[in-house]
């Protein structure tokens, strides 16, 4: 489904060239180098452009595709903040030990076992 969404995704992208460069699919496909059918299996999600591909269609319809770094979606600080309270908290906590787990040995079971 991961496939299907970002087909979509590329579909529009290149739709939405398409649709602000006021060319023709036949126009925009002359000027990026691809035959106009790729272009028109592009729009219709029937095949998905590569990256260099993208990058022919947006100079061609005179748009540039850049990568704009992203924020990460955990504001760093903020993490920071929180863990450190988690962490006072925990400390703040009475210890209490747990009683040890009364169980067979590996051997003691084993030999429980007939093979």
């Amino acid at each position: 489904m991961d496939t299907e969404r970002s087909t979509s995704g590329v579909c529009r992208l290149v739709a939405e060239m398409l649709s602000r460069s006021r060319l023709t699919q036949a126009e925009l496909a002359r000027r990026a180098g691809i035959p106009r059918s790729v272009l028109n299996a592009y729009l219709h999600g029937s095949r998905e452009p590569g990256a260099d591909a993208q990058a022919r269609l947006a100079a061609a319809a005179g748009f540039d595709l850049s990568l704009i770094e992203r924020r990460p979606p955990v504001d760093a600080d903020r993490a920071a903040e929180i863990l450190v309270q988690v962490l006072d908290l925990a400390e703040a906590l009475p210890y209490r030990p747990r009683a040890e787990m009364e169980s067979p040995s590996l051997a003691r079971r084993l030999e429980g076992t007939s093979v």
